[in-house]
């Protein structure tokens, strides 16, 4: 076989698996009914109205990568998704990991960077505002969740029936363009309760959408955000900023994880976990700090002092971060990288590429939520 048409079957075939397996999630999502537990063929094209219009949101993401990296004559590939679904252990996924395009040959301008970095996240952006849109302006009535959730009809109201439940409760965590459409857009007699968002497909596709955007546009390391902090501000100052900005997110990530509380009971075991606890996270922070220092005991120092902080601060004031943040700080600080490749064309960018850098700057203060998805009563 070809090679060419090989590797047009691989997209093809890992698009073709993504779509089936976010269908699943979606249906999951917006149901409550897994693959081995209840899902019906009618629920699983149901399951379409989150797969669509997330797929859309997350193609365009990659294909304003790839058509701009083109454009500056880039050797890059076609997106790669990646199909991830827990439906056979009945826990909830969204069916992807997302997608990517690999670069195949070295960008060597500081402008083709940013452009290559800025442009699939405002591409995407743009469609799931639309996306948004169309989801609050569009929203079915009572009867919508009472089908999903026959056990409300024994209550007099919705709201009364979610303040009186019981069990595990998922929710979705505002952003400013979110809360905007939900409180300016929607319907206020049909907006629907924030623990129940989940079950509204087209609203979870463009959370998510927005979620992801905000982190693609994390200005720090080699993300998209990092692309565009260099492209603004150079190696040099990059090199300052993404450091402080990511000392600060890990220092929000980890609020709370160990504080004096842990300390309450005086039991050997309960001393015991609490030293294991408090020298698993030590290395954690190590591990996430390992691509901002060179050396070996300048990262452990790193690692001490904000450990110390994060114990006082949370002992303390009682604050709380947002412990999900650590496997994405590690992922930056361990893998990603926290610094910029160099370029051999380091000129400025025009006026024109700044206000667009700036632009996307703006686009993730917009959709940035410091705790996206809580859970109770696990």
């Amino acid at each position: 076989m070809d090679k060419k048409i090989k590797s047009y079957l691989t997209h093809i075939g890992l698009f073709i698996v993504t779509l089936i397996t976010t269908t699943l999630a979606g249906t999951e999502w917006s149901t409550g009914k897994f693959l081995i537990l209840g899902m019906k063929p009618e629920d699983f094209l149901f399951g379409f109205n989150f797969s669509l219009p997330f797929l859309a949101i997350l193609t365009v993401h990659e294909f304003g990568h790839y058509f701009t990296a083109r454009y500056h004559h880039i050797n890059v590939s076609l997106p790669y998704y990646i199909p991830m679904w827990l439906g056979f252990i009945v826990a909830p996924s969204i069916g992807t990991m997302g997608a990517f395009i690999r670069i195949k040959s070295q960008i060597v301008s500081r402008t083709n960077y940013f452009d290559v970095g800025v442009s699939g996240p405002i591409a995407g952006f743009v469609v799931a505002v639309f996306i948004l849109w169309y989801g609050f302006t569009h929203l079915p009535g009572e009867e919508y969740l009472y089908a999903i959730h026959p056990e409300y009809l024994e209550y007099n109201s919705i709201n009364e029936a979610i303040e009186a439940g019981e069990g595990t409760v998922i929710f979705l965590g505002g952003n400013l363009l979110f809360d905007f459409f939900k409180d300016h857009v929607a319907d206020p007699e049909k907006a629907p309760h924030p623990n129940e968002i989940i079950h509204y497909p087209w609203l979870l596709a463009g959370y998510l959408a927005l979620f992801f955007t905000a982190l693609n546009l994390l200005p720090m390391g080699q993300l998209d955000g990092g692309h565009v902090l260099f492209g603004l501000f150079g190696t040099k100052n990059h090199a300052v900023i993404s450091r402080v900005l990511f000392t600060g997110y890990l220092f929000y990530a980890g609020l709370g994880w160990i504080t004096v509380d842990d300390l309450e009971n005086n039991s050997p075991q309960s001393l015991a976990f609490f030293i294991f606890n408090l020298a698993a996270y030590l290395y954690v922070l190590y591990l996430c700090a390992y691509s901002l220092f060179k050396d070996t005991r300048t990262r452990l120092l790193y690692a001490t002092i904000l450990l110390t902080i994060q114990f006082f601060a949370a002992s303390l004031f009682k604050v709380e971060g947002y412990p999900a943040w650590i496997v994405f700080s590690l992922l930056i600080g361990r893998f990603i990288g926290i610094d910029h490749p160099p370029v051999v064309d380091n000129r400025p960018l025009s006026l024109g590429r700044r206000i667009l850098g700036w632009l996307a700057l703006a686009i993730f203060i917009l959709c940035f939520s410091p705790r996206p998805l809580i859970i109770e009563g696990l």
